[in-house]
């Protein structure tokens, strides 16, 4: 949108002010503000505007008035304390830092509230989202995923609602994955309450988001707005549990509409926790069995910065090659038995021919079966190996 031909890379004080002022303006929801940003080329004309100019702009004669009476600037002068208080950020739909992928959907919200690692907002994001009341399959089906994606470097988005979203996001952590909360209420309101703990977590090694603003009430009005920036800022929604009219189906309607991939976990078709993802698969989601189901969809930039991430790590760890050191290692200091162990394996693997699981097995004597196995599904989530048909395996290159 035309926004993004201001940006900047921070915010002033003042330029904070205006826009608090441009998102507690009564009456004035995203897509209006939006037209005024591309009306007006940026926040500070907008109240420099008259109300006859915000009317030709399409206001109605009501809200132009308001606006040009800057009667919103007393309430943005309160948010800005708060927000100074708490430690939050304010990124601005002008701001360079903004999501691109949540920049480009009809309706952007024109703030957004921060607590914690901004820059999870530039990462691969990847939704799971679900029901608030989910079955033990559902459970165990969302603490796979996303502590699998977690460990392949993806970045997981939830609600932390009840349920699955609260599940993805402990599963996440558990992993030292990182993970993005986006709340329908303040960054500083921990809802539901019994979720303090896991959002203080979140606020210490991920990130908590909002575009509602501080102090504000988790009315359940909030939550469909709320969902389209799960949405958004995803490159790809995986629907876990859910009735056929839940909020998650909702979230996935989004997605669709905003050119998201939609993946569904398939249930019992007994179950009415399971006709949202069966439903979805039935008009065109893809059905997940595990991760690399997600992964493999991903756009390709997606999955490219992946795998860069992925060998970056690696490296890190000595695996794959020597980390270049000034320092002589500790005689204390002893290798990694895994890390050697997955060396080992990866020498007797090619990048353009497949080596089947009894031929690693025969060819790496110092190393037992059961270690192999283990060795290769833990490459696998790094993204080092990829596994074929018949228990066949090749190097990632």
């Amino acid at each position: 949108m035309a926004a993004a031909s201001v940006l900047s890379t921070t915010l002033s004080n003042e330029e904070e002010l205006y826009w608090l002022a441009l998102r507690m303006m009564p009456g004035l929801g995203a897509r209006r503000s939006a037209q005024l940003l591309e009306r007006f080329r940026g926040v500070r004309a907008i109240f420099h505007a008259s109300a006859a100019e915000l009317e030709d702009s399409g206001m109605p004669g009501a809200l132009a008035r308001s606006i040009a009476s800057g009667c919103s600037f007393e309430d943005a002068a309160a948010q800005q304390q708060l927000v100074r208080d708490a430690g939050v950020k304010l990124i601005a739909l002008g701001d360079a830092r903004y999501p691109e992928l949540l920049r480009d959907v009809f309706d952007p919200p024109p703030l957004l509230f921060c607590r914690g690692r901004i820059d999870l907002l530039a990462a691969v994001n990847v939704a799971v989202v679900g029901t608030r009341h989910p079955t033990p399959y559902g459970v165990a089906a969302a603490e796979r995923l996303a502590g699998d994606l977690a460990r392949a470097g993806v970045t997981v988005v939830s609600g932390m609602a009840r349920g699955i979203d609260t599940v993805a996001h402990k599963a996440t952590l558990a992993c030292e994955g990182t993970t993005v909360a986006v709340l329908g209420c303040g960054v500083d309101v921990v809802y539901p309450s019994e979720n303090r703990k896991l959002a203080a977590e979140i606020a210490a090694k991920g990130l908590i988001l909002s575009e509602f603003p501080m102090g504000a009430t988790a009315f359940p009005q909030n939550f469909p707005i709320r969902n389209r920036v799960i949405s958004g800022l995803s490159s790809g929604l995986v629907v876990v549990e859910g009735a056929q009219y839940s909020g998650s189906a909702i979230t996935a309607r989004l997605a669709l509409d905003q050119g998201r991939e939609v993946f569904a976990v398939p249930g019992n078709i007994t179950s009415k926790m399971s006709w949202g993802p069966n439903l979805l698969i039935k008009q065109g989601a893809k059905l997940v069995q595990d991760w690399n189901d997600v992964v493999g969809d991903l756009p390709v930039e997606a999955r490219q910065r992946l795998i860069e991430a992925g060998r970056q790590r690696i490296m890190n760890q000595g695996l794959g090659g020597t980390v270049a050191s000034n320092e002589p290692a500790a005689a204390s200091q002893a290798p990694d038995p895994n890390q050697k162990i997955n060396q080992t394996i990866l020498r007797q693997l090619k990048v353009d021919a497949s080596t089947d699981l009894d031929t690693l097995v025969e060819t790496c004597e110092e190393v037992s079966p059961s270690e192999i196995i283990a060795a290769l599904f833990e490459m696998e989530i790094q993204g080092l190996v990829k596994q074929l048909p018949g228990r066949n395996f090749i190097k990632v290159w």
